[in-house]
């Protein structure tokens, strides 16, 4: 096949998890023997202007003929894609189909014409690759093509040695999404036990939402255990991950939570919500038991958004797992026996690659 071409978001800077399966593809296809060329795609997707959508649409190759042998295979972000239908249905007339990768559906919350947008671009696709289980399943239930899906990968991470007393980590960005707000409420009704905490991710990508958090840290109390760390990478990263014992992921909205993952490759269990993709991510690794239930390595809470309640369950859970010794040890088994089966990145490029690749 030709070379491929990843048209990606250029606004979306911090470390998102559609960012790192972005990098992480890349460089397994390229591993692959893939010729990749990667473009990013100035403007505020999925909200961009005219002039930047007929940019993409250049990109696309609109105005070129027809693709031919040896002609580049296309894929696109969905943040991009979803708010350039127009550009994308030229460029199927033209013969010039691109693919679409997505992350997260567009929310149902984001109002009609929104989802129109995404549903005439996915339907001008040559098709559609989504990242998660939960992504396919919101898409088909749109009536929409029957996406493929292609998992993230995980790398294989040394097992952490935790804190005493305990450490908590939340790796997201500081975002309404992730409702880091709740973390901290649910982290306030067990204020009375010893623990500590870090949230790890930019507070750049909305400062604002920032601001609230290290407002609720303040008023709650917690301004001596609970540290706000900034976005880190690396060794700086992996020294947090090597003192936690817990990890939390409460987002609102998840298609799949690479940091659930990331956190079950370092032999740490994870509290999610539940009803959303990051259910998914806490299952991979787990094998049914007997009576066909898996044994999660963490637990998926019902955490409805607004009220009182949600941040009540999460301080009661939160409780359990710190007072009670058998469920800190049955996590901790489940976890070690999950690590162990993790998929990893080359089949994830594998998979994309083989669907990219012409048939016939």
């Amino acid at each position: 096949m030709g070379p491929i071409r990843l048209l990606v978001p250029g606004n979306i800077r911090h470390s998102s998890g559609g960012n790192v399966y972005n990098a992480r593809l890349v460089a397994g296809l390229q591993a692959l023997g893939a010729d990749v060329d990667v473009v990013a795609v100035e403007g505020s997707w999925p909200d961009a202007g005219a002039g930047e959508r007929r940019r993409f649409g250049a990109l696309l190759g609109t105005g070129e003929p027809a693709a031919g042998p040896g002609q580049a295979v296309v894929l696109v972000d969905g943040l991009v894609a979803v708010g350039a239908p127009d550009e994308l249905e030229l460029a199927a007339t033209a013969g010039r189909q691109a693919w679409v990768l997505i992350h997260m559906p567009v929310p149902e919350s984001a109002g009609r014409a929104a989802l129109e947008s995404e549903a005439r671009a996915l339907r001008a696709a040559a098709g559609v690759i989504c990242t998660s289980t939960w992504a396919a399943t919101r898409l088909a239930e749109r009536g929409l093509p029957q996406p493929a899906v292609t998992l993230p990968g995980v790398d294989p991470a040394p097992q952490a040695t935790g804190s005493k007393p305990p450490h908590l980590l939340v790796v997201a960005a500081l975002l309404p999404n992730k409702d880091q707000l709740l973390a901290v409420e649910g982290l306030a009704h067990v204020r009375d036990l010893p623990w500590t905490a870090s949230f790890v991710g930019s507070d750049q990508a909305d400062p604002d939402y920032a601001r609230e958090v290290r407002g609720a840290i303040t008023a709650s109390g917690l301004g001596e255990r609970v540290l706000l760390t900034g976005e880190l990478a690396g060794a700086a990263l992996e020294a947090e991950w090597a003192r936690t014992d817990l990890s939390l992921l409460v987002s609102r909205h998840e298609a799949f939570g690479m940091a659930v993952t990331e956190s079950v490759a370092h032999g740490i269990p994870v509290l999610v919500r539940g009803g959303t993709g990051a259910v998914e991510a806490l299952g991979l690794g787990t094998l049914a038991t007997d009576d066909g239930d898996p044994r999660l390595p963490g637990a998926a809470l019902p955490l409805p958004e607004g009220g009182q309640e949600s941040p009540g369950r999460l301080g009661r859970v939160l409780r359990q797992w710190l007072e009670d010794p058998e469920t800190r040890e049955n996590w901790r088994a489940a976890v070690r026996d999950a690590r162990t089966r993790l998929p990893d990145w080359s089949r994830t490029a594998e998979e994309v690659l083989a669907l990219l690749a012409p048939k016939g």
